[in-house]
């Protein structure tokens, strides 16, 4: 069948060589037997392979300041004129990379398109919208009942504040700042003390670690009460609306960002605005041009590219747009590149205005590295000169979020537990398999423990839960994704199995009690390396002292969509019990996924075809090979449904992108007119229901309160303001969407402009999606070796690891 005939539009031809890609002949329509993805060994020219940064970023990518992270994409922003940006350094997006990419640089003609979106964090927003704040989510017509995406921000909101509470309890805040307190005022205090000249920068450098938070005593339990959802916050009124829309359209701005820049800004955003225009690029998807153009319709000759507004608006929009990468924090070195890229004159200048300012915090021996002028009264010493030093800048609500964490973890592993260990021995013989054993004599004694492994150690995980609650304790298990916790209901029972973020929301769960704290003695926590340092805060916060909990997961996955590496910063302090599960996944696609892991993409025996290659030449070869395997081949030779068949590629654009492949899939199997705001009833759709999050399910009907879909047996509706910028669909997906899920069956899509997004932990995910059967549509040569044997993840850079050495006593020290 031609392309034509299967319905997939012209897409744009980039020969790869591929002929020794795999062993299926040419235009072969069945999934050829038992070749594997290492069996490519044509000699062609090496694909360029561009560090993982570059690209990486939706257009206008950033996040609002209270709700998560958000990504949006250029051609999906309004557009604002640019007039008067020449004073900022006109470059495309890409410009003042984040650091960590790893990867080499280097891109093919046309791979520009197709790595939108690859970085870790990049993809989780369905196709890279911008994710709704609680304003957009809110309905507005003064319904009590809540959405569970609204219960979830309304319940980040009222931990959130009770952490700040916290911490502002412990240390009162200093005067020499914003409203900061705790070591981010003393880290400020320090800076001023140094630009006055009252001491030397060098005297900082040595500063004692934190002592260790002292255990608490046991607590009684309280009386366990269901936490009903808080309101979410109520949306601006007409009259602060109509002011921003004032200040928009003077400034040249499309009035239609109006409820945007008051969700970022509040009641108060036009007098913001006015006093600062720069502070537009707090909304997510502007960008410094267009700001810069804003400023100079609003302000006239005042505005120039060294006004002090304008530098720190800059940094904290260079610490937003690094944290859509994963970082908590930067390299001061990386910022001051990025602000000289945006025609910044001065930049030492500007990181001290945002420092003094409050705008950032700085951390590890950036006081010294602030202080332009060495005293003269004191030199040197050539060890100070010599002593190595990092500099890291960071937004505040990171900064607060992993200090939180820090003390919260801190807080668990230090508190005796519940009960002296004794009855959980008869359930440790029990156990399933000798890494469950083991998993639950750690957890018998240890208030927090960390657990990896693959698929099958899922189920050592799922033990803990069933030995808890066989010992009379309240024990709950929770999973990244609504499919996750199906899989979890089936091995620890439904009634204590829950997503993550309804168990904060209070959608689903024991409840809270009387302190506000999770009615748990025991929590699971499965796909751990999904955790951002926001979410996991509150989690952490959220569980009462003596409560046990355990962090699992496979540390060989993509990481978090939001900032943060929190199971791998947890993994590096080694300063808890760690039980690495040594029971293997089983078959083919257990060998496979497990040797990518270690770094080999080796050859694996398959006779009932669970692995399988399809080589193409390009990428409309990959389009029309991808339909024909989802609709007929997969189903005809394997017998696996299309409807339970998974399609995964590496970006959401490019001639072979999610979009192009959604297109020609729905025409094949489910054409129609998109009669529900361009979706019909039996599309497969992927709805972004936060950050990071992304729930896939079919269209079933559409109602006044929106669309309404069936995720896997669980109704589920999205209501009708979301659908237009939350909803896709979700025949085909990035890995980064995939990551929490399994299908029984998987086509993975590596076209040959795709290369420069391959890394190791994103051929892993995507490979380890299928359980029955994966079919790899290869176009990338040796690309795909080279990146399972060289190409990390990108890099990101965090504080918790030394929060945590800091907190707690490592076993090397004790």
């Amino acid at each position: 069948m031609g392309a034509d005939e299967a319905g997939v539009p012209e897409v744009a031809e980039a020969p790869v060589a591929a002929d020794g890609a795999a062993d299926t002949p040419e235009g072969s329509d069945e999934v050829a037997e038992g070749s594997a993805p290492a069996t490519a060994d044509t000699a062609g020219a090496d694909p360029a392979v561009p560090g993982a940064d570059g690209g990486a970023e939706a257009d206008g990518a950033g996040r609002s300041a209270g709700d998560g992270a958000a990504h949006a994409d250029a051609d999906e922003v309004p557009e604002i004129p640019n007039e008067g940006a020449g004073e900022a350094s006109p470059s495309a997006e890409g410009d003042a990379p984040a650091p960590g990419s790893d990867g080499p640089a280097g891109t093919a003609n046309g791979t520009d398109e197709v790595a939108e979106g690859t970085a870790p964090g990049a993809e989780d927003t369905a196709e890279g919208d911008t994710a709704p704040s609680a304003d957009a989510a809110a309905t507005g017509d003064g319904s009590a009942e809540l959405s569970e995406a609204q219960a979830e921000l309304a319940a980040q909101r009222e931990l959130r504040a009770r952490i700040e509470a916290r911490k502002a309890d412990k240390e009162g805040p200093v005067a020499a700042g914003t409203k900061l307190s705790g070591q981010a005022a003393d880290l400020l205090a320090a800076v001023r003390a140094v630009e006055s000249g009252e001491k030397p920068g060098a005297s900082f450098f040595a500063s004692a670690p934190a002592p260790r938070r002292p255990a608490p005593l046991p607590a009684a339990p309280a009386p366990v009460r269901t936490q009903a959802p808080q309101p979410a916050r109520v949306a601006a009124g007409p009259e602060a609306l109509a002011a921003v829309r004032a200040v928009l359209s003077e400034g040249g701005a499309p009035d239609s960002l109006a409820p945007q820049v008051t969700d970022a800004l509040g009641e108060q955003a036009a007098d913001v605005l006015r006093t600062d225009p720069w502070q537009l690029l707090a909304v997510p998807g502007v960008r410094p041009e267009q700001a810069d153009g804003f400023a100079r319709a609003l302000l006239g000759a005042e505005c120039g590219p060294d006004d002090p507004r304008r530098a720190a608006a800059l940094v904290a929009w260079t610490l937003e747009r690094a944290s859509v990468q994963g970082h908590t924090a930067l390299p001061i070195a990386a910022v001051k590149t990025a602000l000289a890229e945006r025609s910044v004159p001065d930049v030492d200048e500007a990181v001290r205005h945002a420092v003094s300012e409050g705008v950032v915090l700085v951390f590890e021996d950036g006081v010294a590295a602030l202080d332009d002028e060495p005293d003269d009264g004191e030199e040197d010493t050539p060890e100070e000169e010599a002593a190595p030093v990092e500099v890291l800048l960071g937004l505040d609500r990171y900064a607060l979020a992993e200090e939180s964490l820090a003390d919260g973890l801190a807080r668990l592993a230090n508190a005796p537990v519940k009960d002296d260990g004794s009855d959980w021995a008869q359930a440790a013989a029990a156990a399933p398999s000798p890494s469950a054993a083991e998993l639950i004599k750690a957890v018998a004694g240890n208030g927090l423990v960390t657990h990896s492994g693959g698929e099958a150690a899922r189920a050592e995980s799922a033990a803990v839960v069933t030995a808890a609650h066989g010992l009379g304790l309240r024990a709950a298990a929770a999973a990244h994704t609504r499919d996750g916790r199906r899989r979890l209901a089936g091995a620890v029972g439904a009634e204590r199995a829950f997503t993550v973020a309804a168990l904060l929301s209070g959608a689903e769960g024991p409840g809270r009690d009387e302190d506000g704290a999770l009615a748990l003695d025991v929590l699971v926590v499965q796909d751990a390396p999904q955790l951002d340092v926001e979410g996991a805060a509150m989690l952490v916060e959220s569980l009462p002292d003596g409560c046990r909990l355990v962090l699992g997961g496979d540390p060989e996955v993509l990481g978090s969509a939001g900032a943060g590496r929190v199971f791998a910063d947890v993994l590096a302090a080694r300063a808890v019990p760690h039980v690495a599960s040594r029971t293997p996944d089983p078959g083919p696609l257990g060998e496979l996924v497990s040797g990518i892991g270690a770094g080999e993409l080796g050859q694996v025996e398959a006779p009932g075809k669970e692995v399988v290659i399809v080589p193409v030449r390009d990428a409309g070869e990959a389009v029309h090979r991808c339909v024909q395997l989802v609709a007929d081949s997969v189903p005809r030779a394997i017998g696996v449904p299309a409807e339970q068949t998974q399609v995964i590629t590496v970006g959401h654009g490019g001639s072979a992108g999610t979009r192009a492949l959604n297109a020609a899939l729905k025409q094949r199997l489910n054409p129609g007119p998109g009669r529900f705001a361009g979706f019909d009833p039996g599309d497969r759709v992927a709805y972004a229901e936060a950050p990071g999050r992304t729930s896939v399910g079919v269209v079933g009907s559409a109602g006044p309160d929106g669309l309404h879909l069936d995720c896997g047996g669980e109704p589920l509706v999205v209501p009708k303001e979301r659908v237009e910028s939350a909803l896709r669909h979700g025949w085909a997906l990035t890995a980064h969407q995939a990551a929490g899920t399994r299908w029984p069956a998987v086509v993975a899509v590596l076209p040959g402009d795709a290369a420069q997004g391959l890394s190791r932990s994103w051929v892993y995910t995507a490979f380890g999606r299928a359980e029955r059967h994966l079919s790899v549509v290869h176009g990338v040569d040796q690309a795909l070796p080279r990146a399972v044997a060289e190409v990390p993840a990108p890099a990101r850079t965090t504080r918790l690891t030394p929060l945590l050495t800091a907190l707690l006593r490592t076993p090397e020290a004790e």
